[in-house]
């Protein structure tokens, strides 16, 4: 299948348009040098001893002839010929690989490998697009709930300073609303796509893209003005989050609501508090009762099951449980994984 170049990674063209010239320099030296031996050698010598004799010429290791020249002096003019430009195209190809080292794109391209390499071991992972002040906030609950996740963004500034806070996480630098950066954070196997920019119409472009590529990934999208919402419902967000309004809730229920709020602030300021969280019985359940399939335990405290529309709040133990059925509880983020795997079959 031939190999379209257009869709090779934009720092590896940069590494082949370096190499190439000199790369194809080589080979024609070897290859002029190989056939004119060949040629001076009348058959006598195999085309091996050619390019042998060619190789310690241009590597001037000079173990001897190979070749008889003696009494061939347009031959030796010949072999001094090949000898000079592959020792040109040799220094050609040195500082070329200098200035790429000392440019830091081999440390880049060494990078690139690497992050593509932690990126396409991640699974049921969720992408962040947008890594300001909100796409932070997102990236510590997801990380401090043991929550696998990258991030995109368009700002190399952005980046450096998220990578700071959260060294450990996979990143790439683009553009979250393309194809093939979706593609290339591994959405086929994704859980989430969070669409944080600061711009509301980017945000809506991240969700439908998401959307296209698979439409059964979940997208929780970021919006500012109102008049985008129902845009942003129409391409497929599966929520939409306004901080205004959010923030104006907020404000309202610090006022009328003080104790709420200050329970609900410290399970988040914590790392190691109960979360609220939901846990999806997935399909291959094996069955059972809520009490022998989680026992209860002072790290985690069942609130309610969701049957299809209908909530079964505080349910007995004797409850029985059924894959595609959701699991509400109040749990720390070790208890929570433990849950999942109690419930896993």
């Amino acid at each position: 299948m031939p190999v379209d170049f257009q869709q090779i990674d934009p720092l590896y063209r940069r590494v082949l348009r370096r190499f190439v010239t000199p790369l194809l320099l080589l080979v024609l030296v070897f290859a002029v040098g190989t056939a004119g031996f060949y040629v001076i050698g009348e058959g006598r010598t195999s085309l091996v001893d050619c390019f042998y004799f060619v190789f310690i010429s241009v590597a001037t290791i000079g173990y001897g002839e190979v070749i008889d020249l003696t009494g061939k002096p347009g031959a030796r003019i010949f072999l001094m010929a090949v000898t000079t430009a592959g020792i040109a195209v040799f220094t050609y190809m040195l500082s070329v690989m200098t200035a790429f080292i000392i440019e830091g794109e081999l440390n880049q391209v060494f990078r690139s490998r690497r992050m593509k390499q932690r990126i396409d071991e991640l699974s049921a992972h969720y992408i962040l697009c947008g890594v300001g002040r909100v796409g932070s906030n997102i990236a510590h609950e997801l990380a401090v709930t043991g929550r696998p996740f990258m991030a995109i963004d368009t700002s190399a500034d952005a980046l450096a300073l998220f990578r700071e806070r959260f060294p450990e996480t996979p990143w790439l630098h683009g553009d979250s609303s393309d194809d093939a950066m979706l593609l290339r954070a591994g959405i086929e196997r994704a859980a989430g796509v969070f669409a944080v920019t600061g711009e509301d119409a980017k945000n809506l472009v991240i969700a439908l893209t998401a959307k296209q590529l698979r439409p059964a990934v979940r997208v929780v999208a970021r919006c500012h003005e109102l008049n985008y919402m129902p845009k942003m419902e129409r391409v497929g967000a599966d929520a939409i989050v306004s901080p205004d309004f959010t923030g104006g809730m907020r404000i309202v229920s610090s006022m009328v609501r003080p104790h709420v709020v200050t329970f609900l602030d410290e399970m988040l300021r914590s790392d190691n508090h109960m979360r609220v969280e939901e846990i999806q019985i997935r399909a291959g359940f094996s069955g059972g009762t809520l009490g022998r399939r989680v026992p209860p335990a002072r790290d985690h405290i069942v609130l309610a099951l969701r049957r299809g529309q209908a909530w079964d709040f505080n349910p007995p133990p004797d409850t029985e449980l059924a894959a595609g059925e959701v699991l509400v509880l109040m749990a720390t983020p070790d208890a929570r994984q433990r849950v999942e795997q109690l419930l896993a079959g």
